[in-house]
Formats: structure tokens, sequence, C-alpha cells
């Protein structure tokens, strides 16, 4: 059994590494977030004057009320999973993707299928390379082909246990390696909600002239339905979103096509498309300030996170999204750097101390 309390995380807090660990193995496939909603709340409690949620499960937690600007600190809370779509006659279960799932990485992975009666534990069968086409062997298998054995010898056994549209999750916990890096199933992105829950634990009686709303918001990988729910609800002034971003410092990867994104070199910040000017610039120049590394990368046209949602609104909410470099995004295996995430949650803590009372955030023409 790998242990966890080791060097290699010395320098963040136990409780939050617990709860990094307890967000990264709770299952929560969008539209199916409850549980991990759920440690994200109990945790940001302590810290939060008033945590509440709307009826589609996004989650806020707000500090100083009243203040202003409002500005809010905002994380997905679901990950890429499957849902049950047919249960054969010999009690196989077949399904469809939730969110952008890899087809080619899901043969021979463990699953865990979230039944009514508790998880139920799983396989994704695969053919045999002996009895495989040669041709077929250099191909990724289509969803409709795949097939979950649950071990089931019928329909009517599968049946007593689960059913059609239950969620379904890769059974991958969060794996230490070295260097002070994890690996997990879904780093995309419940560093996003960490990140937020720890500035509000670093502001935790602090005084700030800002009003700060934290949430983990729902459903992302689907559509960034969350994010255009928690915009019109909470109205903010100020928008920082906080998603992954992929690390580029692989074997298999184009600089010059992806740009140069490394684990270990700090939060990025995003130019372009949905990102106001003035919030770049501040975080650079407070980046530079606090003596926090960052690393910057272009989204010339969207940045295909919850910031593309939340900016539109309300004749524009000035909005930046931050990223957490990431190897390996949308896999089972999930690469981040420790020192990068607990460097990002102390850039958003600073930024919020750095506001100003009404403090304005505009394109000067």
């Amino acid at each position: 059994m790998l242990s966890y309390r080791n060097p290699m995380f010395k320098n963040m807090p136990e409780e939050s590494f617990d709860f990094l660990k307890t967000l990264l193995e709770t299952p929560s496939p969008s539209g199916f977030e409850r549980k991990g909603q759920r440690v994200w709340s109990d945790y940001v409690a302590p810290f939060a004057d008033k945590v509440e949620s709307d009826p589609y499960g996004n989650v806020f937690a707000t500090i100083n009320a009243g203040g202003s600007p409002k500005i809010l600190l905002a994380g997905h809370g679901d990950e890429l999973g499957l849902m049950i779509s047919h249960i054969s006659e010999e009690g196989f279960l077949f399904f469809k993707a939730i969110g952008g799932v890899d087809r080619g990485l899901l043969r021979g992975q463990r699953v865990l299928v979230a039944s009514r009666g508790g998880p139920v534990p799983g396989v994704i069968g695969n053919l045999a390379i002996h009895l495989q086409e040669p041709e077929d062997r250099k191909k990724a298998p289509e969803f409709h082909d795949l097939y979950i054995d649950i071990g089931a010898h019928k329909k009517a056994e599968a049946c007593k246990l689960v059913r059609i549209g239950d969620s379904v999750t890769i059974a991958a916990d969060m794996w230490p390696l070295s260097g002070g890096r994890i690996a997990a199933r879904g780093c995309d992105n419940r560093i996003g909600t960490w990140a937020v829950a720890e500035a509000l634990r670093l502001l935790h009686k602090q005084t700030v002239a800002a009003q700060i709303v934290a949430v983990s918001t729902i459903q992302e990988e689907n559509g960034l339905y969350g994010a255009t729910m928690v915009g019109y609800r909470v109205r903010p002034e100020v928008a920082i979103v906080v998603d992954v971003t992929h690390a580029t410092d692989i074997p298999s990867c184009s600089k010059t096509k992806h740009g140069d994104v490394k684990l270990g070199g700090g939060p990025v910040i995003s130019f372009g498309s949905s990102n106001h000017p003035a919030l770049c610039e501040r975080f650079v120049k407070l980046a530079e300030s606090e003596n926090i590394p960052i690393q910057l990368e272009a989204s010339p046209r969207r940045t295909g996170t919850d910031t593309d949602a939340i900016f539109l609104q309300r004749g524009g909410i000035p909005s930046l999204y931050v990223g957490l470099p990431n190897r390996y995004m949308h896999s089972p295996v999930e690469v981040i750097d420790l020192a990068d995430l607990e460097a990002l949650a102390k850039l958003l803590a600073a930024f919020c101390t750095s506001v100003s009372r009404d403090e304005k955030f505009r394109v000067e023409i």
C-alpha cells in the first residue's frame, strides 16, 4: 500500500491534502455530481459566512456579503463518465459517454456503476488480441462495440443490480508520483474546485473589500451548463474561472502547435477571447509582486471552459480563465504538480485581497 504521508507532500497542509484526495476519488460524472458537491460543501463551510446550493446542485460559498465588487471564483466539480444505455439478454451492460470520453482508453478498464444499492464493480470487456482481425488492432472501438461485464449470468440478474441511466466511472484512485506530483482520474476539474476552496481558507479571517463567492459548478463537461446558471444567479462584477490546461512537456506533443506549458512552471494565465485584458495584466503583475511563478497561453477564439459561458452575461462580465498544467487530460491518469496547485490558490487569494472597494475592470477606449 502506497503511503501519501511522505516528504513529497510536506508543503501542503494535511487537511488540504486529504480534501484534495477525497475530491479526486469521489465519483462525480456530469449530471451526477451530488456526492462530490457534498464533499466540497462540507469542507468550505468553516471558512464561509454562508453555503447554499441551487436546484441543479451548483454550490455557493460566500464571504463578506455586501462587499464590492462581487468576485466569483469558480471551478467545475463534474468529471467524465459513462451512462448505462442497454442491458443485453446475457447480462452485459452497454453505455454512452458523458462528456468527451476517449474511447481508445476504455478497453480493459475497471469501473464502478453507481446503482441505487451502491457501487457495482465491473470491467469493460475486450476481445483478446489473439481473436482480433489485424486491421482491428489498429482502431479504437466504437462505443456501441464496448460493454461492461459485472459478472451477471443473464439480464434478469443484472437488472437486480443496475438499471438504464445509472452512471459509471473508471475505478482509478489518486496515485502518488515522484517529485510532488500525482495522477488521478478527476484532476479535470476537481483541482479547480479545490483551488477556490483553498483560496477561501487562505482568506478566512482576512479583511477584504470585495464580496467573494466561491462556486463548484455542475455539468461543465456536458456544455458549460452549471456556469450559465451560476452567472445568472450570482450576477458577479468579476469572474475568475479555474480549470486545467494542457501541459505540453511530454515527448508526443508539439509545442509549436500547442504552446509551451510545463508541470512545475506555475499557473497559466490565458490571453484572448473571453479573458478580460485588464484582468490578464492584473494577474501578471500580481504574480510578479507576490513572487508566484506563472506561465502564459494564447486563447484567440475560446477557452473551452466555464469562462466562455459567464463572460457573455449581463452585457459582459469581466472574466479570466486561470489554468493548471495537466498532462494526459481526459484520461484516467491525469498528472498535475502540487506546487502548481498551491501557487494557484495563493494567486487567487492574493487577487481577492488586492481588489479595492468598488474597483471596476474595464477596457479603456
